[in-house]
């Protein structure tokens, strides 16, 4: 995601598109992009650097960490914001700071019932355990049958 330096005017410029979700390079378990990387920016150029402030996002299907299921995730960035020095060149590449704000946005542990329209059924299962196995109401119950318990001594 190259922004040439000489198509800037002065008051800045906005950008709007697509780049191919290839420039991700996303090796994550269980996430595949289905979506290019769309990006709305304001760029401009003050005192030897660029900046860029906008939004970024692509959607993503995951496997959630309850059920296995496959599901579809819309990630958005919706602030994001870089600044990079400038060193002569007539370009800047901005697909690393794009790529990172990406990858830290990911949900450490995706769920398929994240936006609440889905019922994952990995939970459902766990509820059922759950109830299943009831915890003793008194702590001092499960002591009940030691108490009864008659121990020879032997000498």
């Amino acid at each position: 995601m190259k922004v040439h330096l000489n198509q800037i005017p002065v008051e800045g410029l906005h950008l709007e598109g697509a780049e191919t979700s290839s420039m991700l390079d996303l090796h994550e378990p269980g996430v595949s992009p289905v979506s290019d990387v769309r990006y709305a920016l304001d760029i401009g150029v003050s005192d030897g650097g660029l900046f860029a402030t906008g939004s970024i996002g692509v959607d993503l299907e995951m496997e959630c960490v309850a059920c296995l299921d496959r599901f579809r995730f819309p990630l958005e960035v919706a602030d994001f914001a870089c600044q990079v020095e400038l060193t002569g060149a007539e370009s800047v590449d901005l697909t690393g700071m794009v790529r990172e704000d990406i990858l830290l946005a990911l949900p450490p542990h995706p769920r398929c019932d994240w936006n609440g329209r889905r019922v994952c059924q990995g939970a459902s299962l766990r509820a059922k355990a759950e109830t299943a196995t009831e915890p003793l109401s008194d702590p001092r119950q499960a002591w009940g049958a030691l108490d009864q318990l008659k121990i020879k001594k032997t000498n």
